[in-house]
């Protein structure tokens, strides 16, 4: 009886609260300055819960599962990470990217300095189990005449909590592309005032690509790590689109000797 009466008044709440929600986009072209405002601080804190609990959903959901295809872990592995880019929507999916940077999602953001505004990012569904993510990323490109196309990722804290230069750090990605694509894979790790950039290539054949950082060689303080992103330099990318159907990064210490 009580678990009835309880979804009764939650079902009656959120009666209450749609209707005031339809309610105040009626009224919204209508409301003074101030009080449009709040109103947009108010709505904006909603929608920050609800993408969450919508891209929590789409990525349990979603077909291909999280757990479909998933690149072997090497021995030793105590780190892997996707972006919630490949694992769930987001609230904006598609972009011209018409300044130097445009953010895609939490964390994700594509740089260029191209001054035509040709470069067009969206998400896009994958639907075959070997692109291993729910969700990809399409960048479209045009007519370019810039010097710099990439894409950069923020590695979350858990990445360099108890990072040490015996660390190997691995990117591995799943890329399509309408012609082969000349790609680097560069790690950036803060480090007191210092900043550490090991570059990888990528191979241009083939969907399946890895980079591999071995931080023994990258004059790393492992005492002062701040943070750490990724940059996926594209060369030469004028007129082509180029999907990148997963990407996953993981660490493992190396062995002992």
């Amino acid at each position: 009886m009580a678990g009835r009466i309880a979804r009764g008044v939650e079902g009656w709440l959120q009666r209450r609260t749609e209707e005031r929600w339809a309610r105040l986009a009626e009224a919204a072209p209508g409301l003074e300055s101030h009080e449009l405002r709040a109103l947009r601080t108010e709505a904006r804190g909603m929608r920050r819960q609800l993408d969450r609990v919508l891209q929590a959903a789409d990525a349990r959901l979603a077909v291909p599962s999280l757990g479909a295809g998933l690149p072997q872990k090497p021995p030793g592995t105590d780190w892997t990470w996707r972006p919630d880019l490949w694992r769930g929507t987001l609230a904006e999916p598609g972009a011209v990217a018409l300044g130097e940077r445009t953010a895609l999602g939490e964390g994700v953001a594509l740089y260029h300095d191209c001054p035509l505004g040709e470069v067009v990012v969206r998400q896009v569904r994958n639907d075959r189990p070997e692109d291993r993510a729910p969700y990809g990323l399409a960048i479209d490109i045009f007519g370019f005449k810039g010097s710099f196309l990439s894409l950069a990722l923020n590695l979350p804290e858990a990445a360099v909590e108890g990072l040490k230069a015996r660390h190997l750090v691995r990117a591995e990605l799943i890329v399509e592309s309408d012609r082969p694509c000349r790609a680097f894979a560069r790690l950036n790790i803060k480090h007191g005032p210092n900043l550490a950039q090991p570059v990888s290539a990528l191979p241009e054949q083939g969907r399946e690509k890895m980079a591999e950082f071995d931080l023994a060689y990258a004059g790393l303080n492992d005492r002062r790590i701040e943070r750490s992103w990724i940059d996926l330099i594209l060369n030469d990318a004028g007129m082509s689109r180029i999907v990148i159907r997963d990407l996953v990064v993981s660490r493992r210490p190396r062995a002992e000797l």
